[in-house]
């Protein structure tokens, strides 16, 4: 039997027993006055029955047959062998005659509604009754008629009760409503702290804010760079697995996905996902596998941390991975702790000079210093694994990768080393001067000296060239794979843009008043907005300048469009390598700069003032300064979770942004 959708209905007893009974309708059924109340309740009770069975019995009949049946000769009414009505209007979805149970109203509400009803005589209560069921069973547009002649008829304080009551009724559980595609798609619009208070409304609600499309979507927002709402990003997760789970992810929103047993999709890979930033693609060149080292500019992508199954250590060849809002909850802890400043500190001691150089991974450490060794660490432990010695003066450069490390000393050599079994394979002479910049990326390594050139060595070919420009010496190199471009800092107070094919200086940027000590090119993901930067209106105008001399087609990639320089002037510098402009200079510095480490959310500064700085690129504010060393910091490193330090204290000073279980 159908249910019956119960209205708030107020009755008001007036003296004037008359008007009752016209605004009701019963005006011809009313008893004469000299009648007894319980004659005239009988009588009136009586008539009314035999005007339902007139006129409400087949109203219910061609709309809710069910309701009828009370009826004296209400089968009269219904048509032979006629099919139930189905609804020729839309309905909500609270109510719906086409369905054999419709939402009724909360318990106690219906329990306060019988108990008003059962304090009304027995007429009243049988003229209630069947108003109820004569609206319930009315079509959409009939209620409508229905409400409009109601609400004519009510004074100010019936409808100061509707308008009380309705502003309960009116309020809609959307997301239990919808289907779950479209709750997810609502959800995925909000932000972090929006969805956590959503899921504490209800399990149904818990349950959809918790889904891994929505906290997908919100690690695709803040994923190494800053969102404009918080404003604040998240470390760089690994874009080749969020690439290979983007498909799932979309699937299971649409409704579409088919998991196995192993909670993997039987769809395949078939296409890019646009919407993840092509960050793989780009720095295809850079390493990805656990035990890689990072560079002190461009901070190791992180994968999705794999969680051991319940039956066993490691019984499943596919373990299953961490959910996407506990990937997002790591994240958000290290990143307010990067707001915040919050980290710990250890220290590693064994050099027995200045610290001039290094780089690191999660799991080792590489350091150069002045006492002509290089030390690998244990980053855990924060103990010496082992020492390479084979320089005859300082160490001022070095950089390593899964298998090999490159140095660069002051006894004007480079040496190529074994990274695990610390055996010296190869040296590189040539330089007149020290060597006191090195990068290489694959098979090339290019080196800065005190001669004031730049050497090339390229392993494949076995070929070298010469890049001469500078007039003092070249402080630091960078190699840009992509572009086919090098850049080159020089004590000249310049910062040079050579061409790897025709090796030649194809810009110059000046506005350093110091020796300029860094270059550091930016991600291809780092964005900066600001008036001074007057590139975002004529990009291609800007960037087609780079080559105007070259000669070169215009399919010719780009070099990155953003790059930072430190001098000794105390200045940082943020260049527009497009259009050769200074987009910011960051002041706070003291003394000069000789260390310089940023990705795409943050910069971090070593200067000879002893002081390490992080800044907000796109502010050029200082977050934060560190003062722990004694002497002056001559290099950087910079990840997700950690910045380290090396000082002419012969000190290397690790600052962890991440909790201490982490960090075990």
């Amino acid at each position: 039997m159908a249910a019956t959708m119960p209205i708030n209905v107020k009755v008001t007893h007036h003296d004037d027993e008359a008007r009752v009974s016209q605004a009701n309708g019963y005006g011809k059924a009313a008893a004469p006055p000299s009648a007894s109340p319980e004659t005239k309740d009988h009588d009136v009770s009586t008539a009314f029955s035999k005007q339902a069975a007139q006129s409400i019995a087949p109203f219910l009949a061609n709309h809710i047959p069910q309701r009828g049946a009370e009826f004296d000769g209400f089968e009269d009414y219904l048509p032979p062998a006629t099919p139930r009505n189905k609804s020729n209007t839309k309905y909500c979805y609270r109510h719906r005659p086409d369905l054999k149970c419709r939402r009724q109203a909360n318990e106690p509400s219906m329990d306060q509604l019988q108990n008003e009803l059962a304090m009304l005589p027995q007429s009243d209560q049988e003229g209630i009754t069947h108003v109820w069921s004569l609206f319930s069973a009315a079509p959409s547009k009939h209620r409508e008629l229905m409400l409009q002649g109601i609400l004519a008829q009510c004074c100010f304080p019936q409808l100061s009760f509707i308008s009380a009551a309705v502003r309960d009724l009116i309020k809609i559980d959307f997301l239990s409503t919808l289907p779950t595609e479209i709750g997810l798609r609502i959800l995925c619009f909000l932000d972090p702290t929006s969805i956590c208070k959503a899921a504490q409304v209800s399990q149904q609600w818990s349950r959809l804010a918790d889904d891994d499309v929505v906290w997908h979507r919100m690690c695709e927002q803040h994923i190494n760079q800053k969102c404009t709402k918080c404003g604040w990003g998240l470390p760089l997760l690994d874009q080749k697995r969020l690439r290979s789970e983007k498909r799932q992810i979309q699937l299971k929103a649409s409704g579409k996905c088919h998991e196995n047993g192993n909670g993997h999709t039987q769809e395949q890979e078939t296409a890019v996902i646009s919407a993840v930033p092509d960050i793989e693609g780009e720095r295809s060149r850079k390493r990805a596998s656990p035990s890689a080292a990072e560079t002190p500019g461009t901070p190791r992508k992180r994968m999705r941390t794999p969680i051991r199954n319940d039956h066993g250590s490691g019984s499943d060849p596919s373990p299953r991975l961490q959910a996407w809002k506990d990937v997002y909850k790591d994240r958000f802890k290290i990143g307010t702790n990067w707001k915040y400043g919050r980290h710990s500190m250890r220290r590693f001691r064994g050099h027995n000079n200045g610290v001039m150089c290094l780089q690191f991974d999660d799991n080792i450490l590489a350091s150069g210093s002045y006492d002509s060794t290089i030390k690998l660490w244990n980053m855990r432990s924060g103990e010496a694994i082992r020492t390479l010695r084979g320089h005859t003066l300082g160490i001022r450069c070095l950089q390593y990768d899964e298998s090999k490390l490159v140095s660069g000393s002051l006894d004007r050599t480079v040496k190529i080393w074994d990274l695990e079994s610390g055996t010296l394979l190869s040296t590189l002479t040539g330089h007149t001067g020290g060597v006191i910049g090195l990068h290489f990326d694959g098979s090339l390594v290019a080196s800065g000296s005190e001669d004031n050139t730049v050497r090339l060595w390229n392993f494949k070919d076995k070929s070298t060239a010469v890049l001469r420009g500078h007039t003092d010496w070249v402080n630091a190199v960078k190699i840009d794979s992509t572009s086919r471009t090098l850049f080159s800092a020089s004590d000249d107070c310049t910062v040079c843009l050579w061409d790897l094919d025709t090796k030649r200086c194809i810009k110059t940027f000046t506005g350093h008043v110091g020796q300029v000590q860094q270059v550091l090119p930016l991600p291809a993901e780092f964005d900066f907005t600001s008036p001074e930067d007057s590139s975002a209106s004529e990009p291609a105008k800007n960037a087609s300048k780079l080559y105007r001399d070259v000669g070169d087609d215009d399919n010719r990639p780009l070099p990155p469009k953003y790059m930072l320089t430190g001098g000794l002037d105390s200045t940082i510098r943020l260049w527009n390598v497009h259009t050769g402009d200074c987009v910011r200079t960051f002041f706070g510095h003291i003394e000069g700069v000789w260390g310089l480490a940023a990705d795409a959310l943050r910069v971090v500064s070593a200067a000879n003032d002893g002081l390490v700085k992080i800044w907000d690129p796109q502010t050029g504010k200082c977050d934060r300064t560190i003062t722990n060393h004694t002497a002056p910091v001559t290099c950087v490193g910079l990840s997700d979770r950690r910045i380290c330090t090396g000082s002419e204290d012969h000190d290397i000073r690790i600052y962890s942004f991440c909790s201490e279980s982490e960090e075990q």
